[in-house]
């Protein structure tokens, strides 16, 4: 879900991408489950800072 959300966004926009949104995207998880919700987005913020990193852009 995270990856749909993400799609056709800038990077800036994707960074905003929320747990919040994505579970509300699912309308709603078991809580067991919601950590594998949570660890996409925290994925993809972090896969942004590297390539923000690695091509020398600012955050």
């Amino acid at each position: 879900m995270t990856t749909e959300l993400a799609k056709g966004k800038t990077l800036d926009e994707a960074e905003k991408i929320s747990r919040e949104n994505v579970a509300q995207e699912l309308e709603g998880l078991p809580q067991v489950k919601m950590h594998c919700s949570n660890l996409a987005v925290d994925a993809l913020r972090e896969a942004i800072r590297d390539y923000r990193s690695k091509q020398g852009l600012s955050e």
